[in-house]
């Protein structure tokens, strides 16, 4: 694909990356010399129906959500091969998973500021009733100088419409469930319907690991760290990280957010970045009840 020009326009300069079902390329719009990242759907799986009609369904979920805090997508082609393409506006920055690996831990302060980020970004979508279902470090980008970082949500190809008659065609075969175990909420990992809720839980998750570089269930193999999270409370902060400190109200808003019954969640994404950055700053976070308030109060 290197040096030709897709649709008169973009010219593909070099692959910066590939996925399970997707190679990811740097190229230029032509017409305006504009960098911009074309997604192509792996020659192997071309042939396959599912895996391009999760391409299609991408672009057409992600080219609605235009906003400062989500890689939106800015246009859909197919080449006379029949492979098929989006574009998106090339993002330079760091992926958060590799910016945790980098620090070890991500500061209090600036995961307040990724929160608030992903979770602007979040609300967007789900105000389209768009849920992303496989929100990890690995799809958030970190961009901007050191002093003014801000995080943006890469990858929509597991985000799932969730408007009326969206789900006529069937994506996935009877029982497969997709995005990420290690990130997915309890619905989730048991196949049961999916709202925005489902990615508060998986935002939670991602804020413990930022703060203490560990999740909050542990487990020798993937299969029972699954089962933990459907069966045990996740180990607080002051336990995972003892060398750490925390304010307190921090404990208990991952706590509230890694619920395992959606209806005891922020009902929002928002709703629970105000809630963390106000812990994060020292300010009261209202106490939880039962025995979350005794597992994580103090």
């Amino acid at each position: 694909m290197i040096g030709r020009t897709l649709d008169d326009r973009y010219r593909i300069a070099r692959k910066i990356g590939e996925g399970g079902m997707s190679f990811v390329y740097l190229a230029h719009d032509v017409s305006t010399e504009e960098p911009v990242a074309i997604k192509i759907l792996s020659p192997a799986l071309a042939e396959d129906r599912v895996a391009m009609a999760r391409l299609r369904r991408e672009a057409a979920l992600a080219m609605r959500l235009e906003h400062p805090n989500i890689c939106y997508i800015k246009g859909l082609g197919e080449t006379p091969e029949g492979l098929v393409y989006v574009v998106m506006p090339f993002i330079d920055g760091e992926l958060l998973s590799d910016r945790e690996y980098r620090l070890g831990v991500i500061p209090l302060a600036e995961a307040a500021g990724f929160v608030s980020d992903i979770a602007a970004g979040l609300q967007m979508a789900h105000a389209l009733k768009i849920i992303h279902r496989d929100l990890k470090p690995e799809n958030i980008m970190v961009v901007g100088p050191d002093d003014s970082v801000r995080a943006v949500v890469m990858d929509f190809g597991l985000a799932k419409d969730r408007r009326p008659g969206s789900e006529r065609e069937k994506l996935t075969a009877s029982g497969v469930i997709l995005g990420t175990p290690e990130f997915m909420s309890p619905e989730q990992l048991r196949g049961k319907p999916l709202d925005g809720r489902t990615d508060v839980y998986s935002l939670a998750l991602m804020t413990f690991e930022m703060l203490t570089g560990k999740l909050p269930f542990q487990g020798r193999t993937q299969q029972e760290m699954m089962i933990n999270r459907l069966r045990a409370e996740p180990t607080p902060l002051r336990v995972m990280r003892p060398d750490l400190e925390f304010p307190p109200g921090v404990e208990r808003v991952l706590a509230k957010g890694m619920s395992r019954d959606a209806g005891d969640r922020y009902q929002t994404a928002p709703e629970m970045a105000a809630a963390f950055k106000a812990a994060a700053e020292g300010r009261d976070v209202p106490q939880e009840t039962g025995f979350l308030g005794k597992l994580f109060g103090r």
